[in-house]
């Protein structure tokens, strides 16, 4: 086992000396390092990896061996447990175990709870799926796990990518009363249409910095996660990732638009039943946005269904992304990461937090909006009373 180990030390060193991103993640702050047991959740592409090997760097540096980042694709796993190796781990004075690919560790939750309860000075951070269930229905972590979620890029963290221009992050109610000083403050330093279309395009998965085809690597990312996050995760049978996959496509092709659930089970040629809990679980991969009326969840079927996010929206749809549905796809991206996003049923698109209405305005309303509809508004830098400049919600996070 000491060997063993050795292997693993040279291999984090050499990972954590040659992490590289250019922005620092808002979660490296947010985490709360007390907590012995730590989920990061997140889909493919948006940078679990990069983070855990930052986390080392920034907490413990890459010759530290009270840390160790390992990974369950090595293929050494398949014949040694978890906790048989983070006991000799602890043994060796080892204190934090950074958990990579967590999944392809089977009973994965059973052992990080034995881990938990064996090694009581061993703080453990691991990475997840968006489609595994950390607390909901996970009897074995439930209550002593802490759960982050690691999202793609804001607008905001794009821009700093791009220019090295640090801004803050501003709450929505910061934004809604203050948006004309806000946006005045980031116009004098940057111009956001400069960047804007970029982020839209390309700027939510932090790949977009590689030099490959984005485009191409997005789409590998997006099957990855249908064939792995869904079809292997939830267990579902092989001959269904084709029609999994048809499905997301009719969506995708249709948002956001409210699902014709029938005619939708007739063109995939599965049941109406089948295809809730598919559309479900393409959210949780996040691939989808399921937005409901204010009292009804899942699985009622969702008012209107967008696609996550507008990079995706690209990827798939080559010739030409409907402008309208790219900007409110924008909008509900954002607004979803901290707050409640209903259907509002009052000429609004969307219900906040059960009490602030919102739509997408293509243009100023010259006097002609509604004063209890907060308008998100698009190509302008600066606005005024509540028209608020689109591009300023990529500040929320």
């Amino acid at each position: 086992m000491i060997v063993a180990l050795e292997s693993f030390y040279r291999t984090h060193k050499y990972l954590v000396d040659h992490v590289s991103s250019p922005v620092k993640r808002q979660l490296m702050s947010e985490i709360d390092r007390s907590h012995r047991l730590i989920g990061i959740k997140g889909c493919r592409g948006v940078g679990k990896t990069t983070f855990l090997l930052q986390y080392a760097k920034e907490h413990f540096g890459a010759d530290d061996k009270s840390c160790l980042y390992i990974n369950f694709n090595n293929f050494y796993f398949t014949t040694h447990s978890l906790v048989e190796f983070a006991g000799q781990f602890y043994i060796q004075g080892g204190r934090t175990l950074l958990i990579d690919q967590t999944f392809k560790c089977e009973d994965w939750s059973k052992e990080l709870r034995e881990c938990y309860e064996r090694f009581p000075k061993l703080h453990i951070v691991f990475t997840g799926s968006t489609v595994m269930r950390l607390i909901e229905d996970n009897d074995d972590l439930k209550d002593i796990v802490a759960v982050y979620n690691l999202r793609g890029f804001s607008f905001r963290e794009f821009i700093y990518s791009q220019t090295g221009k640090t801004f803050p992050i501003y709450s929505l109610n910061n934004i809604i009363h203050h948006h004309e000083e806000i946006a005045k403050e980031i116009c004098a330093q940057i111009n956001p249409f400069d960047y804007f279309q970029n982020y839209l395009h390309h700027g939510y998965y932090p790949f977009f910095l590689e030099q490959r085809n984005f485009s191409e690597n997005l789409l590998k990312t997006m099957n990855l996660m249908i064939g792995i996050d869904i079809v292997i995760i939830k267990q579902i049978e092989l001959s269904y990732l084709s029609k999994i996959r048809k499905l997301l496509y009719l969506l995708m092709m249709s948002a956001p638009a409210a699902p014709n659930v029938s005619q939708l089970s007739k063109e995939v040629e599965i049941s109406r039943a089948t295809i809730m809990n598919y559309i479900k679980y393409l959210q949780d991969a996040r691939l989808l946005h399921l937005v409901y009326s204010e009292d009804d969840v899942f699985p009622k079927k969702p008012d209107m269904i967008y696609v996550h996010n507008t990079n995706l929206m690209h990827a798939v749809n080559r010739d030409e992304v409907d402008k309208i549905a790219e900007r409110k796809t924008f909008l509900c991206n954002m607004l979803n990461v901290n707050h409640k996003v209903n259907i509002s049923l009052n000429n609004a698109d969307f219900l906040i937090d059960r009490q602030l209405r919102f739509s997408y305005a293509p243009k100023l309303q010259n006097g002609k909006n509604n004063s209890n509809i907060i308008y998100a508004v698009d190509d302008i830098e600066v606005g005024a009373k509540n028209e608020v400049p689109l591009w300023l919600f990529g500040f929320l996070y």
